[in-house]
């Protein structure tokens, strides 16, 4: 279980730097270059920083809601399995209590 979250917490924080760092770091080659190909600086420099930063932002929304209920199904079939084996420990139980009787 241990190992597991590791991985899980690393998954997550790798998918969270490249919604992060990859939107931004294109948007600033490519509104340096329009800049430079049509000589509007700062402007399309300025634009293309903000679509980055919108898109960082959906993505970042889009991974966290997926990670969320992906965690919420495994809450849920965590909790079906505890009440599954304490429903079976009482059968057995109950079973047992018969046949000593």
């Amino acid at each position: 279980m241990k190992d597991e979250s590791w991985g899980v917490a690393l998954r997550t924080m790798v998918n969270v730097s490249v919604w992060i760092a990859f939107p931004i770091i294109v948007g600033l080659y490519l509104g340096k270059w329009l800049d430079n190909r049509f000589e509007t600086s700062p402007w399309l420099f300025l634009t293309t920083m903000a679509v980055s930063f919108f898109i960082s932002i959906y993505g970042l929304t889009v991974h966290a809601l997926r990670e969320f209920k992906r965690i919420d199904r495994e809450q849920h079939s965590s909790e079906k399995k505890i009440v599954t084996k304490s429903t079976n420990s009482q059968q057995n139980t109950n079973r047992e209590d018969k046949n000593i009787d």
